[in-house]
């Protein structure tokens, strides 16, 4: 028996995986609440603008009453898991485009000229900036790079690979204000006020800096890409027919091309024009009674965030539907209710894995052992007499590794942003710097934490393509994401020290002083 066989006998499979961490999570909670485990830190009154003492202590799941919680939350947690459902939902549009022949024809016009050097740039490159739509390009991005890749006669997992390292690399990386910002602003506003409270930010203050960091993480992940990894994945077996298969531009073909064209634009202007304000019965997507307007677009009353997902979908729905009447792959109704379910064929496997990942990210969450983390590391801070550049290096730590048992930014920024802000205020550095060394620390480990609610959908499409008999485990899907986090650490690591030393503007008017 050979090394390959033995490794693959004693690798767990996914839910085993996940199965396991539920168990040691509920036993180290009792374990903890047993010990007396906490930590104490301070917390901002938004009222008084005073510190309270905050403890954080850990809930035992190791009892009866926390077997009886996640049994009785296990239904309501999954069916609520905002993965799954935008998933289902964005692989119907997905379906259809693909079934329909859409995607393959516009991928094969849109690369096959291209160096795949300049194929996978451009895919990073678009990854980070869809930062702005927030989690929701992960659902879109991970499925379709694996099929731009498979028609380009590439290795569809280095797609999905490529495509989760640079959305998660450049998770705290955004060249337009979004919605998580204005949230992170807020919190950092109310920190900075304890010491000036006529204090402001703006929304230009961090664009310069994100400005170099996209283009310069676009690079070095390209080139992770193509000089490394591809070579390091397993091969990828296509079908003869696949590699015969020849793509060529007839006259059915782009009447499909051209009438999905239009549709899409049409589409597209009735969306736009209704999430621009103070136009004639326009703004109707938009949320008014905010000031911001990236608020006003993505807040939780806002037609716009709460149908957004299916807004994406039925635009790929009419771009697929449209396309088959012209090119004649669709001929009647009854093809296209088939061709929608189309991407859901087979989809079991995932189901299973994401209802799974709910329970392990649910059982966390209550027992709040990431909260005594992040507290114990804000206590930390609180206590640190690191100036300048140590003072910087150590939030980026920290940062980076409170984001592994919290992803969540803003809860993360809640409770660091009391401390943080007024630590680096005395030590002479900006509000706006420090959110940004807040920003980029959880960068470096977002991607490799299965706590992270769309690490189980890129672990599903690594699966889905996966060619070998053993499946692929969460180390492996881990470890395919380490030699991005490596270059991102010390990328953006060296762009804060030399922005500080320097002394550049971060933003419109902004710098890393006061």
């Amino acid at each position: 028996m050979n090394v390959n066989k033995i490794k693959e006998k004693i690798t767990l499979h996914p839910i085993m995986s996940l199965l396991f961490m539920i168990g040691v999570t509920i036993v180290l909670s009792g374990i903890f609440r047993a010990l007396g485990i906490e930590a104490t830190s301070r917390r901002i009154s938004t009222t008084s603008l005073e510190y309270n003492t905050y403890i954080a202590e850990v809930t035992s799941l190791f009892s009866l009453s926390g077997l009886k919680y996640i049994f009785t939350s296990t239904i309501s947690n999954f069916m609520s898991f905002a993965p799954l459902s935008s998933f289902i939902i964005i692989l119907i549009g997905i379906g259809i485009m693909q079934k329909s022949g859409f995607l393959k024809v516009a991928f094969t016009l849109l690369t096959k000229n291209a160096k795949k050097i300049n194929v996978t740039f451009v895919l990073v490159l678009i990854c980070i900036l869809l930062g702005m739509i927030g989690d929701l390009s992960f659902i879109i991005m991970l499925p379709l790079s694996a099929i731009l890749f498979e028609v380009g006669k590439r290795n569809p997992t280095l797609g999905i690979v490529t495509s989760f390292a640079s959305l998660t690399c450049g998770y705290g990386i955004n060249l337009i204000f979004t919605s998580i910002d204005s949230s992170l602003v807020s919190l950092t506003t109310l920190a900075s006020h304890v010491l000036d409270g006529n204090y402001v930010i703006e929304t230009t203050s961090f664009l310069l800096i994100m400005l170099v960091a996209v283009f310069l993480l676009a690079f070095f992940i390209t080139q992770i890409t193509e000089k490394y990894l591809v070579y390091k994945l397993d091969k990828y077996e296509f079908a003869e027919e696949e590699l015969s298969e020849e793509v060529t531009l007839d006259k059915k073909q782009r009447k499909g091309l051209a009438l999905a064209f239009l549709a899409f634009c049409a589409y597209f202007i009735i969306f736009l024009y209704n999430i621009i304000p103070g136009l004639p019965l326009s703004g109707k997507f938009l949320d008014n009674s905010q000031a911001f307007y990236i608020d006003k677009l993505f807040s939780y009353n806002s037609f716009f965030s709460s149908g957004f997902v299916f807004i994406i979908t039925f635009g790929m729905i009419i771009i697929g539907f449209f396309y088959g009447i012209g090119a004649k792959t669709i001929k009647n109704h009854h093809e296209l209710c088939e061709d929608l379910g189309h991407s859901l064929d087979g989809i079991g496997q995932i189901l299973v894995l994401i209802l799974f990942a709910s329970i392990f990210i649910n059982v966390f969450k209550k027992t709040n052992i990431g909260t005594v983390i992040v507290t114990a590391l804000s206590a930390l801070m609180n206590s640190t007499s690191f100036t300048a550049i140590p003072l910087i290096i150590l939030l980026f730590i920290v940062s980076a590794v409170a984001t592994i048992f919290m992803p969540s930014s803003v809860n993360r920024w809640t409770l660091l942003s009391g401390v943080v802000v007024p630590v680096f205020m005395n030590a002479g550095i900006s509000p706006e710097f420090a959110q940004v060394v807040f920003r980029f620390g959880e960068c470096v480990t977002i991607g490799i934490t299965p706590l992270f609610a769309y690490f189980v959908i890129y672990l599903s499409l690594l699966e889905k393509y996966n060619q070998r008999k053993s499946p692929v485990n969460i180390l492996k899907a881990i470890k395919y994401q380490l030699p991005y986090i490596a270059i991102t650490f010390v990328l953006l690591l060296t762009i804060l020290i030399v922005w500080y030393i320097v002394g550049l503007p971060i933003g419109i008017g902004v710098f890393p002083t006061l």
